[in-house]
């Protein structure tokens, strides 16, 4: 039989075991981090009914969707955590609480050609804030709060969150007579960071149909900068020319006000008038993340206010805002830098567990013990020479070998050696379990990333 050869798909990810073990410790920050705010864990599923998933996309979506037919079903896979989350809650609207909080850690899926950076398959993990009728602006500011812990629990903290808010956006073009092309504007000056302002104001010339002093206004409007102060103290002299303008200006001083109150410096969040987001039903507040010494990532972590999250499935007024980190990017880029630690434990077992012996009665109960005292322990129960075994727990990367020979049984204790030092101590197995216990503390108490 001929043999296939294994290979990966262009666009998906797939780790060597440390590796992964170092994806896992960064999802698990987020979690607990996630977690301290209040935020229930929630999982959907990655298949839904292809009806369901594009209620509220078509265009770009519908281009680049995993969609296929089981039977009479469509079926498609889900391209992000949002659509799901919407058809979840008017779904289960009836026995939920409402400020729902939720967070999420999972695969989406996107057919889109696969380049540095961008896959097809990734992991997002987002959180949403979700209100029946009406939700305070309090939230638009605890959510980049919430990524601003986050990011340093990781160990990042060469990074700004960029805030903007829509209403400010809509209100500017329609005091300059834009609000039909409002959508189309800000889609295309979203694209300022990749293209620059030469060949966005060309589109906004040639594609979306302004004339060269319209789009001269709009980008004089979006090169607005400086400190958050400096750039609120240039919009209040727009103050009194419209009122969605006046409502997204007074938003933006409460969101900016708030991060403050959160304990998020200056150089972490940045008002950023040329952040509009691309997706339609951001209404409000509106944020980018983007690494400082690698912009040309792009933004890894964004998302915003929206009004109405489920007007596809019900009639009830849900509004939200939520953000969403692109955690499969952002692993890339740590790893494709060396950001990521090498001192975290990252083999699969705290101990190894190495019989020198064929009466295998006392090393079992040694690894028991050591098991109920927290370690994470694995028994090596092969019929290899010693030189086999060593090999073994150099390759898996164990922090500690435990050898059981006729002298540990006979006196009750246990050689335990640090693989990193070389160091040998014979102890009880309480005191074993003490001594490794303690010193994986310590290996494990760094940041999974480093700057």
């Amino acid at each position: 039989m001929a043999k296939v050869s294994p290979r990966t798909l262009s666009g998906f990810m797939e780790l060597l075991p440390a590796q992964q073990m170092k994806m896992e410790r960064m999802m698990q920050i987020l979690r607990d981090s996630y977690a301290r705010y209040g935020f229930t864990p929630l999982d959907t599923p990655i298949i839904e009914s292809a009806e369901v998933l594009l209620a509220k996309g078509g265009g770009e979506t519908e281009k680049q969707i995993y969609r296929f037919q089981k039977g009479d079903s469509d079926l498609a896979l889900r391209f992000d955590l949002t659509v799901p989350l919407a058809k979840y809650v008017a779904q289960h609207y009836g026995e939920l609480a409402f400020p729902f909080r939720r967070y999420q850690i999972g695969k989406v899926y996107r057919g889109e050609r696969a380049q540095r950076g961008r896959f097809r398959e990734f992991y997002q993990a987002d959180i949403d804030v979700i209100g029946d009728g009406k939700l305070d602006i309090l939230n638009e500011a605890e959510v980049p709060a919430i990524i601003y812990d986050t990011f340093h629990a990781l160990g990042l903290s060469r990074f700004k969150i960029r805030v903007n808010n829509r209403k400010l956006l809509n209100g500017f073009y329609a005091m300059n007579g834009m609000s039909e092309k409002a959508g189309e504007i800000m889609r295309t000056v979203d694209k300022l960071d990749k293209i620059g302002a030469e060949k966005v104001k060309q589109l906004l010339i040639d594609e979306v149909k302004m004339l060269p002093c319209k789009a001269e206004n709009v980008l004089d409007f979006m090169a607005i900068c400086g400190t958050n102060a400096e750039v609120i103290e240039a919009l209040e002299r727009y103050r009194g020319m419209d009122a969605t303008f006046d409502q997204g200006l007074d938003e933006l001083i409460t969101v900016t006000k708030y991060l403050r109150d959160f304990g998020v410096p200056e150089e972490n969040f940045a008002v950023d008038l040329t952040i509009a987001r691309g997706l339609d039903y951001y209404t409000g507040t509106v944020y980018e993340t983007e690494m400082c010494d690698h912009p040309e990532i792009g933004s890894v972590c964004s998302g915003g206010r929206y009004d109405n999250l489920a007007e596809y499935y019900t009639d009830k007024q849900l509004p939200g805002v939520g953000i969403s980190i692109g955690l499969t990017r952002l692993f890339y880029v740590l790893n494709e830098q060396g950001l990521l630690s090498d001192e975290l434990v990252t083999a699969p077992c705290d101990a190894l567990v190495l019989p020198m012996t064929e009466e295998l009665g006392f090393a079992v109960a040694a690894a028991t013990a050591l098991r109920k005292a927290g370690l994470r322990v694995q028994l090596y129960g092969e019929k290899k020479k010693f030189k086999a075994k060593m090999s073994y727990a150099d390759k898996i990367g164990v922090p500690f070998a435990v050898f059981i020979g006729e002298d540990e049984m006979n006196e009750g204790v246990l050689s335990v050696k640090d693989m990193r030092s070389g160091e040998q101590v014979k102890l009880s197995p309480d005191e074993a379990a003490a001594y490794m216990a303690r010193r994986i503390a310590v290996l494990n108490s760094g940041s999974v990333i480093k700057e």
